[in-house]
């Protein structure tokens, strides 16, 4: 199942009474906001009091975020009591999520950036090294799959969720995101190289693992990657009916 956006097709990955995850496209914000623009959240609102010919406007809780340009998995929640347990898990960094990004660098060497983060109202994040008042620390894991033509693909695992932290850290590092106009070397007409790949949570109330996937469209620079990716999307499709087998 797909909905039209003004920002490309949003793809429904799962969907029960309880939740419901689908693909957020680039450029697409993830909830209102003041631009006024089409969000991810309320289309996806009009999509289910289409279908479920609900009176008024139908219930969806926004549990997690994806910063606007950046595309991927996204979970929601069709009840409050799925809201909640829900925003525990993300809350708890219990859920599983595994972003992709394009590196501004080549490089073979696995990272694990430790950083603290502040920002003022309206300003971009500044990555300090050591603790300040008000800044929050951030931590993520990224680990080369390969490097092309001067550029790295990389898979980053966050132990942290914090706003803008894989572009903000990789910058700081050395290695800004492709296309990252905020923190990179971004220009007009350049897309961000940052995906949500992968998220696995916990159902809210069947408790059963759900894990959901989907690699990153082959636009540039991700087509320079095309078997990596493939590869790795594979990897989580064969994991996923492992899992589903054994249950």
């Amino acid at each position: 199942m797909e909905i039209a956006s003004p920002y490309g097709k949003i793809k429904i990955l799962y969907e029960d009474n309880h939740v419901l995850a689908a693909v957020k496209p680039p450029n697409l914000p993830s909830q209102s906001d003041l631009s006024g623009d089409s969000d991810m959240l309320t289309l996806l609102k009009d999509y289910i009091a289409q279908k479920y010919n609900k009176p008024g406007q139908a219930y969806l809780g926004l549990v997690h975020r994806l910063d606007r340009p950046v595309g991927g998995v996204m979970v929601f929640a069709r009840t409050s009591k799925a809201a909640a347990r829900l925003s525990e898990q993300f809350s708890a960094h219990s859920t599983q999520k595994t972003y992709l990004a394009v590196l501004e660098k080549e490089t073979n060497a696995p990272m694990r950036l430790e950083n603290y983060l502040t920002q003022k109202q309206g300003q971009s994040v500044r990555v300090l090294t050591s603790p300040a008042p008000g800044a929050k620390r951030a931590s993520l894991i990224s680990e080369p799959i390969a490097c092309r033509q001067g550029l790295t693909l990389s898979r980053v695992t966050l132990e942290t969720g914090r706003k803008h932290q894989i572009r903000a850290q990789h910058a700081f590092a050395g290695c800004p995101i492709w296309g990252d106009n905020r923190y990179g070397h971004g220009r007009p007409g350049m897309q961000i190289a940052l995906w949500a790949m992968s998220l696995t949570i916990e159902h809210p109330t069947t408790h059963a693992k759900i894990a959901l996937c989907c690699p990153p469209p082959m636009t540039r620079p991700w087509d320079g990657f095309r078997a990596e990716i493939e590869n790795l999307t594979h990897a989580y499709e064969k994991e996923q009916n492992d899992e589903k087998t054994e249950a």
